[in-house]
């Protein structure tokens, strides 16, 4: 009726009645409370109130039509996976990390059935906690893969009779830490040997490609597994590399090898994408790792600027950012119940990593280098609201820590290396003492390998070495163990002795911040890793941290100077100079090394030098005579310190380039004739002699000096197999001209035999070789190399190929019946050999003095302790085998003095303090043709230690030959 009567109404009619229309239906379907109230009086029957209320019907049946209400429409309904959108909604608020009763675990989700538990008596334990500085006395007792107790377990009790069986380990005080921990490393990805198809690291399908996984390239049959465990190395964070500004996802490995051997049983704690593109929203995500690149790589791959380089990251976390957003608005209506029309979460396979990187659920791993490259990504950070782990290398990141503390959410650390500098312009500037100047300013410090840049087995080095620099003892161990498993998210379970914490465990045979520091034995998952380790013995000394120099002043310096702090040495106006509280002197002797004097506490050595040569060396009653009389001399007492010869280098472009990168800045590449077509101006000029191409002053041969290393021997630079004629120069001097800068202008003549890219054959070599020694009269080194005046020095690493030259020598001799001076460089499989090489009087310097399976010609390695009880040192010494040692980039040239006294050290006393010294003194100028030093030769000082150790800081040289006495 009331229809009808409004049939006739307007649309829009006026209200008359005294009593004003009920309001509109809210939202959700029904009238305000105060509408319904039975108190309210009834409205009067009306036409004014009769015409209202067929107005509001009038409307609100228009309103229907239109779909307008809320009340009327039909129902939305609830899709179907509401659910799990809502689920997965909530999930993307969730921060990584473990469940929340994961440390009520008693199994290890890496525990291999039948695995025995481990008891670890009388240790002493570097546990972690304290920031590092905690160190306990006691028992550890593993079981199901995870550390169940620390502290006495009484063997007397009941306690082990529940177990099966129990391996029990007396530690005799031994140091225990947790295992090391690589967050920097290419393990697997770029594996050795390095064969075709050996290296997954770096794509240049693109310059951003967060969709890209490191995983999916791992060779889990890489030959440096077992290598990088035998140095302690239990976990490694497996990276792309840097030829992109976003290289791709990086995983945590463990690198016990598994039964089934496939990349995906190595993982640690995987990400939840890993297997399934579908995400489990009920459990927490775990961290995800991501790899940028900024500055020179990216550049040179793709001949970008930096001004392109941080356009291309901007780009791509724009798009990860829209889909972010995308994301964010699907989920907050989802979340509020508004269905119509939402459709299918948006989603994208290839940007959902970088998506997850603004989530702040990926750890971003960021090679860096210099200062604008650190500015330009933390300004990215905080344009787009994301943390960065780690910068890597970050060479340029102790000049400016206040930087890093200007990324968004967290301050970033510093994952360095400890010497590794200079090789291209970006690493000029770094620093052996940045660690500490870091540290000093806050900054978190972690040591890397970036292997196999360097060989991941002797990561600890790295950290020994940041220690002999200054990082605090501490935060030293700490850099390669509590400190990346910290910064990758892991520490809930590795990187430290905890109870219900991952056994991933090392027996050290000394203090792990003493040089050569070996495994007795390392744990992975509760698993003994080294099947019958070999241990040499080392003293109660090396039981403790050593106590080392003081370089507060260089470290200033460092800052002071932006890292091009002056180098060259202060020389003295004294004739005389008396070095006082000697520990002890090292003097050469015939070819040989002597230690002549020690010190006493009744009778402190005291050596007196005049003029650069050693006057006397006794104590003060015998040296009086010749320091009575000397009023103006200077006086430096040594604390206990040492006088020895100085050190020789051999085997890297030292003298010859200044930047490695940088071809401006080196000699350059000599033509070999059986590669290159040699231009007819050169013909006959004969062999390229190294000394044309000196360069002095450069930072690394200055260094090199400061460490010790009197002299560089170097070869021309060399891609084939005629290399030239190498030359012997001072590190110390300023020029070519100054008297005894050049040493030798020629020691030796060298060549390279092998497997070298796009070179002919190793027969081919050989044949060429060959007719060069028996075509001798017409070519003048050659000749001078079958009449024995000169060395002949090859390059050969593979044992048949120094067989070959075995016989070629023999061959050559028995047509002359003059020995010919042969040394084998590289030599890495010369232990094969080593009875051959000595009874045919064949030298090797071994190159490095540390061997790696880098090539298939260097696989046949002997690694030394603990995997092997001699090294390739050793076993060719033991033979009779005169042996030097090399180096192979210019910058560890300075770390000679303690490749020597590692040597010695795995050696199980076989090698001397003075025997150590020899081989890379008077054993490596012998096989290089330097001609010795009748005037005692370069001498340098030490205090508080020797050269061979990390408690020696060298503070100066002296050289009879050149005259002067340096101090540093």
């Amino acid at each position: 009726m009331i229809n009808q009567a409004c049939q006739h109404n307007t649309p829009h009619p006026v209200f008359i009645s005294e009593s004003p229309p009920a309001p509109p239906p809210t939202r959700m379907g029904y009238l305000p409370e105060h509408s319904r109230s039975s108190a309210r009086p009834k409205p009067r029957t009306t036409l004014s109130s009769l015409l209202a209320l067929c107005t509001v019907v009038t409307s609100l049946t228009f309103l229907s039509a239109l779909k307008l209400t809320y009340w009327d429409a039909p129902p939305v309904a609830r899709p179907l996976h509401a659910d799990e959108t809502i689920l997965k909604c909530q999930a993307l608020t969730l921060k990584p990390g473990p469940p929340a009763d994961f440390h009520q675990r008693t199994v290890s989700d890496r525990f291999v059935s039948g695995t025995k538990s481990v008891l670890i008596r009388n240790a002493s334990i570097w546990t972690g906690e304290d920031s590092g500085r905690e160190s306990i006395h006691g028992d550890i007792f593993i079981h199901n893969g995870i550390i169940q107790s620390i502290g006495r377990v009484d063997l007397d009790s009941h306690f082990l009779d529940s177990y099966d069986a129990v391996s029990i380990i007396d530690a005799a005080g031994s140091w225990v830490t947790p295992g090391i921990i690589d967050l920097h490393s290419h393990l697997g990805v770029d594996s050795v040997p390095e064969l075709r198809g050996s290296s997954d690291t770096n794509s240049r399908k693109g310059i951003a490609q967060p969709w890209l996984r490191s995983l999916d390239g791992l060779n889990t049959r890489d030959d440096a597994y077992r290598l990088s465990i035998s140095g302690g190395v239990t976990t490694a964070v497996v990276l792309p590399g840097s030829a992109n500004d976003i290289g791709g996802q990086a995983f945590p490995i463990k690198l016990r090898p598994t039964a089934e051997r496939t990349p995906t049983s190595m993982l640690l704690e995987a990400p939840y994408s890993i297997n399934d593109t579908r995400v489990d929203p009920t459990a927490p995500p775990r961290w995800r790792h991501m790899k940028y690149a900024c500055g020179e790589n990216p550049m040179r791959v793709y001949g970008n600027t930096r001004m392109d380089n941080i356009w291309a990251f901007r780009e791509a976390h724009n798009t990860a950012r829209q889909l972010k957003e995308k994301q964010d608005a699907y989920c907050s209506k989802a979340l509020a119940g508004q269905w119509q029309g939402l459709g299918e979460f948006p989603d994208d396979l290839q940007w959902e990593a970088l998506v997850d990187v603004l989530r702040g659920r990926v750890k971003v791993h960021n090679h860096c280098y210099e200062t604008v490259d650190l500015d330009d990504l933390v300004r990215l950070t905080n344009e787009f609201q994301f943390p960065i782990a780690a910068f890597h290398h970050a060479h340029e990141a102790y000049l400016v820590p206040s930087t890093l503390k200007k990324a968004y959410g967290n301050t970033p650390a510093a994952a360095i290396f400890a010497t590794n500098a200079r090789y291209k312009r970006e690493a000029y500037r770094g620093s052996e003492f940045a660690a500490r100047i870091l540290a000093d300013n806050g900054i978190d410090v972690v040591m890397k390998s970036d292997h196999p840049v360097l060989n991941s087995r002797y990561l600890l080095y790295e950290a020994q070495q940041a220690h002999y620099y200054g990082l605090p003892a501490n935060l030293a161990l700490a850099s390669v163990i509590s400190t990346p498993a910290k910064v990758m998210g892991t520490d809930h379970r590795i990187g430290f002795v905890r109870e219900g914490y991952d056994a991933d465990l090392v027996l050290w045979d000394s203090h792990p911040l003493n040089l050569g520091a070996t495994p007795q034995q390392v744990w992975i998952d509760g698993i003994a890793q080294l099947d019958d380790p070999h241990v040499s013995l080392k003293t109660s000394q090396l039981q403790h941290a050593p106590q080392t120099p003081n370089f507060d002043k260089q470290a200033a310096e460092a800052v002071k100077f932006e890292g091009l702090q002056p180098l060259s040495p202060a020389r003295t106006t004294a004739e005389t100079v008396v070095f006082t509280n000697v520990g002890s002197v090292f003097v050469r002797n015939g070819g040989r090394i002597e230690e002549m004097i020690g010190l006493t506490d009744a009778e402190p050595g005291v050596v007196v030098v005049r003029k650069g040569s050693i006057v006397c060396q006794g104590s003060h009653i015998t040296c009086a005579s010749s320091t009575a009389a000397v009023a103006a001399a200077e006086w430096l007492d040594l604390k206990g310190g040492s006088i020895s010869p100085g050190l020789t280098s051999f085997g890297s472009p030292l003298g010859l380039q200044e930047i490695q990168g940088e071809a401006s800045t080196y000699d350059g590449w000599v033509m070999d004739p059986l590669l290159d077509k040699i231009p007819t101006i050169l013909a006959g000029a004969g062999p390229i002699h190294a000394v044309d191409g000196l360069q002095y002053g450069t930072r690394d041969a200055l260094i090199a000096y400061r460490a010790g290393v009197t002299t560089g021997v170097t070869a021309p630079k060399s891609r084939g197999f005629l290399v030239g004629y190498s030359t012997a120069f001072a590190t110390g001097a300023a020029h070519k001209l100054e008297e005894g800068a050049v040493l030798q202008y020629t020691t030796a003549l060298h060549l390279s035999i092998g497997h070298y890219s796009s070179g002919p054959s190793v027969s081919t070599q050989i044949a060429a070789l060959r007719l060069f020694l028996f075509g001798a009269a017409e070519s003048r080194a050659f000749a001078d190399i079958i009449k024995g005046k000169v060395p002949l020095v090859i390059e050969a690493e593979n044992a048949d190929i120094i067989a070959t030259l075995i016989q070629l020598k023999q061959e050559a001799e028995g047509r002359t019946l003059i020995p010919i001076r042969l040394t084998i460089v590289g030599a890495s499989e010369a232990h094969m050999l080593a009875k051959e090489l000595a009874d045919e009087d064949i030298g090797v310097i071994v190159r490095p003095s540390r061997p790696f399976p880098q090539t298939w010609e260097s696989k046949r390695i002997l690694p030394g302790p603990p995997l092997t009880q001699e090294s390739n040192i050793v076993t060719l010494l033991n033979a009779g085998v005169k042996v030097g040692i090399g180096i192979e980039e210019q910058w560890s040239a300075r770390n000679t003095r303690f490749d020597i006294s590692w040597a010695a050290l795995e050696s199980d006393g076989q090698i001397t303090k003075a025997e150590a010294l020899e081989l890379a003194s008077t054993n490596l100028e012998q096989l290089l043709g330097v001609a010795e030093d009748t005037t005692g030769g370069d001498m340098v000082v030490t205090r508080g230690g020797t050269i061979l150790d990390f408690e020696g800081e060298i503070v100066g040289a002296f050289s009879s030959r050149r005259g002067v006495v340096d101090f540093f």
